[in-house]
């Protein structure tokens, strides 16, 4: 995976991530406490820790953002905090020590290095990498997870619109046979409802899933296309258990359900033939059952509206949904199950 090195941490984040090396370096100290000489060596090397874990932080974030490798990190770190670890020895040795103590440990002492709270420093650099490597996984995370959201919104959206053109091209073709069976008044009903159905579908902006009350009314302003051909000769047959107006389906769900049920099962008739949508809860899940009668055993389901149905669904709700279909009782019917989520109140969002 690729580590985007412009996340860093600020000068006071990464001074307070040296914190916890602090408060093991005050236990060490607390066998000392009975001795006063030891405990002023201890309380130096932990203000001197505090005092260079500042440049030292800047430096290993400023080779962070270049990009520099871990090698090449320890390469550069390693002798500046000992240089560090050195400067504090002779700090303490001159200016702390007694005679008899500097008389006695020398510069084998000092380079020794150890006790220069170099090991803290060292701590502390990789205590910042850890820190700063989860902070750029993270980030690297959130990026991957926005561009698969925006490849989920592109490709929702396109399966949208691949819609309208197929649903305008079916709906002229029938305009076109009314005005040639010269059946002027329907054809001009049917162009008004064309148009206030394509302002309506055009001009919002919906997000992909919306509320079963907007996909009803959503589909009666499609079906009011289809009534002004076919009259008398569709039945429409809404049901909505209680609660289900505010659960949320997918936008354009119904449109081209209803499309294929009008065109395959309803317009060959020549009798009235009734189309059904029922919505109900079971545990938790949305159901949404679509029926229609049918000519004989003509398949009330075309490839194009079904195949776009079944993609979105895949893409909203991945191996998480139902999607079935058949002949039952000489009706045509599609049974699709998504997971239930209700929308959320006007009021409360706000809040």
């Amino acid at each position: 995976m690729r580590i985007d090195r412009s996340v860093t941490l600020s000068p006071a984040m990464a001074w307070v991530a040296g914190l916890p090396i602090l408060g093991c370096m005050m236990i060490m100290s607390l066998p000392a406490l009975s001795n006063e000489r030891v405990l002023v060596f201890r309380l130096f090397y932990a203000l001197a820790y505090l005092f260079w874990i500042v440049p030292l932080g800047w430096l290993q974030r400023r080779l962070w953002r270049r990009g520099a490798g871990w090698w090449a990190m320890a390469g550069v770190l390693l002798p500046v905090s000992y240089a560090m670890s050195v400067a504090n020895a002779l700090f303490a040795l001159y200016f702390l020590a007694s005679e008899t103590m500097r008389a006695q440990a020398g510069m084998a002492w000092v380079f020794g290095g150890l006790d220069g709270c170099w090991l803290a420093l060292i701590a502390f650099c990789g205590f910042q990498a850890i820190v700063l490597h989860r902070a750029a996984l993270e980030r690297e995370g959130q990026r991957l997870r926005e561009a698969a959201q925006a490849a989920r919104d592109a490709e929702l959206r396109a399966l949208r619109y691949q819609l309208q053109p197929h649903f305008l091209f079916n709906t002229l073709n029938a305009i076109s046979a009314l005005v040639q069976d010269d059946r002027r008044r329907d054809a001009t009903r049917m162009i008004a409802r064309l148009g206030d159905f394509l302002r309506t579908t055009l001009e919002d902006a919906p997000e992909h899933e919306h509320t079963v009350a907007d996909e009803i009314a959503l589909t009666a302003a499609y079906l009011d296309i289809e009534k002004a051909r076919l009259g008398e000769r569709l039945r429409v047959e809404t049901y909505t258990a209680p609660g289900t107006l505010e659960a949320r389906v997918p936008y354009l769900l119904l449109q081209p359900l209803v499309e294929n049920a009008v065109r395959h099962g309803i317009a060959p008739r020549s009798a009235p033939g009734t189309i059904a949508m029922r919505f109900e809860r079971d545990a938790r899940d949305l159901r949404v059952t679509v029926e229609n009668d049918v000519l004989g055993l003509a398949e009330g389901a075309g490839r194009v509206g079904l195949a776009n149905v079944r993609a979105r669904l895949e893409a909203l709700y991945p191996d998480n949904h139902q999607l079935i279909t058949g002949l039952e009782q000489g009706r045509w019917v599609v049974r699709i199950s998504v997971p239930w989520v209700a929308a959320v109140p006007a009021m409360e969002a706000v809040a």
